[in-house]
């Protein structure tokens, strides 16, 4: 368990401050930030390398707030290995490790006991990483913490390594909290997600959760909402109505009257090329397609609605299937229990 309670820390002109949130004991926490929001600074402190100025910290329900890095019981990868030079890939990974078969044994899941022999001066920035990962985890740590440790690797040794991290941590028990600009990552991989910027913590919660309501505009942008409109909401006939300029929008429970920001998710959007039969759905839009771009697996098709731009996600397979072109019309459908308000 990792609770972090009022968290400060100083290096530098840069503060962590008020930081506070809480991964489970045998949780698996991810922190996403942007660069210099203070990722690293906060498992430096939670390690113990850096101290805290304030606050309380927690570890597997002791107070850690004044314990010796040492004695924190925690394997820390960083993004760019810092494996012992003079050392050869064998004595990195069972650097510290009181159990040498245990060592072998995650040296072996990670694919590097057959670099055992080699000069960690050989290895390219991928394999450094999974030299690193192995080391933290050949000590059999409590907690482990991960900054960025799949970077340098490719995709396909990238996956494979996410999936060994996540089944011995689920064979473990260990407690994880993993640094990642990947929301992807974050999403698969963690149970708790931590929003940091500028040294604070924005919002935390279940990565569902966190994703799907952000309680403010700039964390629904961060987190790549595509439609964010700033406006406000009145009663009409008993129902809720979001307005921004000319555009209307429903919405559903009980809203309060006054300004707000709405937000809509690009992939709760459906897209046709025909006006829809009547549905639940009370959101129906139309309007020309003014642009289409490929952003991964997926397709976002942009249109213009009463001076406003929707924005909405499509698969590869339903973006053939609907051959847009720019300057078609589109139609676009969603339900009014899409849109998060904030």
């Amino acid at each position: 368990m990792i609770s972090a309670a009022a968290l400060r820390a100083r290096v530098g002109a840069f503060t962590l401050e008020d930081v506070s949130f809480d991964v489970p004991r045998g949780a698996y926490g991810v922190v996403i930030g942007p660069t210099g929001s203070g990722k690293t600074t906060l498992l430096e402190v939670i390690s113990g390398l850096l101290p805290q100025t304030g606050g309380l910290l927690t570890l597997n329900g002791r107070d850690a707030t004044r314990e010796a890095a040492d004695a924190r019981g925690i394997g820390l990868v960083y993004q760019l290995g810092f494996l012992f030079p003079h050392l050869s890939v064998e004595q990195n990974v069972t650097y510290g490790a009181t159990d040498a078969a245990l060592a072998n044994t995650v040296a072996r899941r990670f694919g590097v006991d057959a670099l055992y022999a080699r000069s960690v001066r050989s290895l390219s920035g991928g394999e450094r990483q999974l030299v690193a990962l192995a080391r933290a985890l050949a000590r059999r740590p409590e907690i482990l913490l991960l900054d960025e440790p799949f970077s340098a690797l490719d995709p396909p040794r990238r996956a494979a390594a996410r999936r060994e991290v996540r089944a011995i941590h689920r064979e473990w028990g260990l407690t994880t909290l993993h640094v990642t600009h990947d929301f992807a990552e974050a999403g698969s991989l963690g149970d708790v997600a931590v929003l940091l910027d500028a040294g604070r913590v924005l919002q935390s919660g279940e990565p569902a959760d966190v994703f799907r309501h952000p309680k403010t505009p700039y964390v629904a942008e961060f987190l790549g909402a595509e439609n964010v409109f700033a406006g406000g909401v009145t009663i009409e006939d008993g129902a809720a109505v979001f307005h921004s300029g000319r555009l209307a929008i429903h919405v559903a429970g009980a809203a309060t009257a006054g300004p707000c920001h709405a937000i809509i998710r690009a992939e709760e959007i459906l897209i046709a090329r025909t006006s829809p039969a009547p549905s639940s759905a009370r959101n129906q839009f139309e309007g020309p397609v003014t642009e289409i771009a490929s952003v991964g697996p997926l397709w976002r098709v942009t249109i213009e609605v009463n001076g406003a731009t929707l924005v909405a996600a499509l698969t590869t397979y339903s973006a053939n299937e609907l051959a847009l072109r720019i300057g078609d019309t589109a139609f676009f459908t969603f339900k009014a229990t899409a849109v998060h308000l904030c």
